[in-house]
């Protein structure tokens, strides 16, 4: 009797611990990624807003992936919920991609695809969240907006998946606590309610998709889901970037290279400052509110693993 309980046992755990055998993605069966979101993400132009090129860019390099980008840089989820003249994920990136899949110009094997999305930073900042400019609007409206996102991807095919968390934005030049009017925000504001509002946003968001994700999961049979702690990822390289950093200045987390004093109301032309050459591989930001081009390629380097089915620190496979 004792050993039947035990082999029923024995049984039920390995019943339990198989279907890990299919969480995450296989080394090499990754050949393409897409990706949607912000400038961050945008690999449509160069130099990029940060500066040269976007991670994406970095991360088809290093892991001889096939890139399509859709992300544009201005955008927000959906314009619907926090408005921007830029190209948003649901009203422009979206239909853009299923247009080009429904009509046979862009063909991809789903097991082969990678679908990625970051998206956040302008939904939460100056002009929208942050500013109280879409007073209607939630934090949990526009991340529900991103799982919305994956589930018309699922729809249409997608099976494989990477979501980035918002990254620390209290931590950029433009919301921190010691900022200056610049080149995206030169109106008199209170920069510790901004840095302390915004730092709660983006708490709050990323707790808030997090759920959302698990939730999400059981409901999407088939599906490869992981979360991306870009979080956690900047936050380490803010507190240790010793471990990141390697230009010919002495690290900096806390300055940009490309960094523009205005005036308050742009009375007058800003004071530039530019960090070249190797110089600007000390630094974390490459302006007041984007990463730099060294932050980028960490980015890529931990990306890469990822979608080549390594382990790696920040993500988790959710299924």
């Amino acid at each position: 009797m004792v050993f039947r309980q035990s082999l029923k046992l024995a049984s039920a755990l390995l019943a339990l611990a198989t279907p890990s055998l299919a969480v995450g993605v296989a080394p090499g069966q990754i050949k393409n990624f897409v990706t949607f979101g912000d400038s961050y993400t945008d690999s449509s132009y160069y130099p990029s807003a940060d500066g040269g090129y976007s991670w994406p860019t970095w991360a088809a390099m290093y892991g001889d992936f096939n890139l399509h980008g859709f992300a544009r840089s201005g955008a927000t989820c959906s314009n619907f919920y926090t408005y921007r003249p830029f190209p948003p994920i649901m009203g422009w990136q979206l239909p853009t991609y299923l247009d080009e899949t429904n009509n046979g110009t862009l063909a991809l094997n789903p097991e082969e695809t990678m679908y990625t999305i970051w998206i956040g930073t302008n939904d939460l900042g100056a002009g929208a969240l942050l500013t109280g400019s879409d007073a209607f609007t939630s934090i949990v409206q526009v991340r529900q907006c991103v799982i919305d996102v994956i589930d018309i991807l699922y729809k249409s095919g997608a099976r494989n998946f990477i979501i980035q968390n918002i990254l620390p934005l209290d931590l950029t030049i433009l919301y921190s606590k010691d900022s200056y009017p610049n080149t995206y925000w030169d109106l008199e504001r209170n920069t510790t309610e901004w840095n302390v509002f915004m730092k709660e946003l983006v708490l709050g968001g990323n707790e808030i998709t997090s759920l959302m994700l698990e939730a999400l999961v059981p409901t999407l049979p088939g599906a490869h889901i992981a979360s991306f702690d870009s979080y956690g990822l900047f936050t380490d390289m803010y507190d240790n970037p010793q471990n990141y950093l390697n230009g010919t200045a002495p690290y900096n987390v806390t300055g940009c290279i490309h960094s523009c004093v205005y005036a308050l109301n742009n009375a007058s032309a800003p004071a530039c400052t530019i960090a070249n050459g190797t110089d600007a591989d000390s630094f974390l930001w490459y302006d007041e509110l984007h990463p730099s081009q060294q932050s980028d390629r960490i980015i890529a380097r931990e990306m890469t693993a990822v979608m080549k089915g390594e382990y790696n620190q920040w993500t988790t496979w959710l299924s």
